[in-house]
């Protein structure tokens, strides 16, 4: 009978046993830094001294910021675009790929420690909410912001938001004090600066990235312009430093006829993975110009790649950037995330158009800032040679070099113009001149107008002046070279005021060199 009893509770007996010592096991481990007592896995030295620092150091440190220093360390030793993205800004990073965040929907400017709405987005929240340009906005919320110093960042966080929350902004129009509440929505961020008519035949767009919307918004922009009777078409692909490489595909697509490879992508733990058309696209005949510049990268340089081997349009302007890798985003366990080189994309004659990056990441990024600016020639265009069906020349290992290039230029100027750019008043007078000469805005009804009869000459000219004064900028010790920049620039500064990117680019474009030489190509 008592044997029966200790049968019947031997097993119970056993088990608190075994959980007992699993409990004092596991004490045992956390007061030992660097050894654990059910040791199943080798930790490295970077955990352990990361630990023992944050136990034993003298003084107190921060353990995360550390941590992040030891990661940027070990990702500086892959390559320059494998990146670790601290949890605090990941949103803002997600935000540029997405096309789009959570906000009120409007540009703002600090002008003598007042913050001033610059220009209000059509039919978002602001706009809704009766926002107009002009508006000084006092409070944001909780916030005092009059008399406050306060950088773009801080100031965006403020206005940003969850979508539906609101916020009531405290603002001053026309020194009469107003309040407005605003509810958040999604505000968009378009691949698109500008899409327009160069000529009766030929159309132009900008874009700025590639995004989750870039095709989207490329096909209404495309679409609109053969509506107007483009048979032609120069794509700007200037300081589009990328983005999202599906994206450069289905843009490829549109102009590749029957079933041609794209592009590929490849790495040790990546097998060889083609894109290729799917489908017949909508400008697989029309004469087509590519603009490039040392700016352009990544997506840029895979669509400009494959269209180039294809023989399917002619690249015009500088050596592009150079970036061949393909980094996938992994978000970590605090928030934070990581953007990893995972494999390399090649053109489809088999170019791999990254540059060298075996003299570290400060030698890479100063290549590109030092490329041709002293003499406009770019010497070290020409790596790897490979010929294309119709026999033209292309290169690989450095970028995508241009069929025709233009120089950089490299007209000299001095002080006056780099005080301008350091207090930012170029962008300032735009908005300042047409807050105080509201008659701009109904006398010229188009950017073409504008730019065929507006002279900066006298008013407005003066008014930069004495704008230029009262910051301490002397614009009578200007050279005749920075003169004419500057009203040039000025005019363009007037231009995004009254019409945003398309007055701006529409108005650049008159006088780029580049655009130019692309218009007398598609003539020929």
């Amino acid at each position: 009978m008592q044997q029966g009893k200790k049968n019947v509770w031997l097993p119970l007996v056993i088990s608190l046993a075994v959980v007992a010592g699993m409990w004092l096991g596991y004490k045992m481990r956390d007061s030992m830094p660097g050894k654990s007592f059910f040791h199943t896995e080798r930790r490295r030295p970077v955990d352990e001294v990361l630990q023992l620092i944050e136990s034993k150091y003298v003084d107190q440190v921060n353990a995360n910021g550390l941590a992040d220093t030891a990661i940027d360390a070990m990702l500086a030793k892959l390559d320059p675009h494998s990146q670790f993205i601290p949890a605090r800004s990941v949103e803002m990073v997600n935000e540029d790929i997405s096309g789009g965040f959570y906000g009120i929907g409007i540009e703002f400017g600090v002008f003598e420690d007042t913050f001033h709405v610059v220009n209000v987005i059509k039919d978002g929240p602001a706009f809704k909410a009766g926002l107009q340009t002009g508006d000084q906005i006092l409070k944001a919320g909780d916030s005092i912001l009059s008399g406050k110093k306060r950088d773009a960042e801080s100031m965006r966080a403020i206005l940003r938001g969850n979508r539906g929350s609101s916020i009531i902004l405290h603002i001053l129009r026309n020194n009469k004090p107003k309040e407005i509440t605003v509810s958040r929505d999604i505000i968009p961020v378009s691949s698109v600066d500008a899409a327009y008519l160069l000529n009766d035949k030929t159309g132009y767009i900008k874009l700025n990235k590639f995004s989750q919307k870039t095709y989207r918004e490329f096909m209404e922009a495309l679409e609109g312009l053969q509506k107007k009777g483009a048979q032609q078409l120069v794509l700007d692909l200037r300081g589009n430093g990328g983005g999202i490489l599906d994206e450069a595909v289905e843009i490829a697509d549109e102009f590749l006829a029957g079933d041609k490879l794209i592009t590929y992508t490849e790495g040790i733990h990546s097998p060889r993975k083609d894109y290729r058309c799917r489908r017949e696209g909508i400008f697989e005949k029309g004469k087509l110009i590519l603009l490039a510049d040392e700016a352009s990268a990544s997506a840029s340089e895979i669509l400009m790649g494959a269209l180039q081997d294809w023989d399917r349009a002619t690249v015009i302007g500088r050596r592009t950037f150079g970036k061949g890798l393909v980094q996938e985003q992994y978000d970590l366990s605090d928030g934070s995330a990581l953007r990893l080189t995972v494999s390399r994309y090649f053109t489809p004659l088999g170019r791999s158009i990254q540059r060298s990056y075996a003299s570290g990441s400060s030698a890479y990024y100063k290549e590109v800032f030092e490329r041709g600016i002293d003499t406009g020639v770019d010497k070290k265009a020409k790596t790897k040679v490979y010929t294309t069906k119709e026999g033209k020349k292309v290169f690989g290992g450095g970028g995508i070099t241009p069929d025709i290039n233009i120089g950089p230029d490299t007209g000299r100027l001095g002080n006056v113009v780099a005080e301008i750019y350091t207090k930012g008043l170029l962008n300032d007078f735009g908005y300042r001149y047409v807050l105080s000469h509201p008659s701009i805005q109904t006398i010229y009804k188009s950017p073409s107008q504008f730019m065929g009869s507006f002279d900066m000459k006298n008013d407005a000219w003066n008014y930069f002046k004495k704008m230029a004064a009262k910051d301490s900028v002397n614009i009578d010790s200007a050279t005749p070279v920075e003169i004419n920049f500057l009203n040039r620039y000025l005019k363009l500064s007037l231009a995004r005021q009254l019409w945003r990117n398309e007055g701006y680019f529409e108005l650049m474009n008159a006088e780029d060199e580049t655009v130019k030489k692309a218009l007398e190509e598609l003539g020929k």
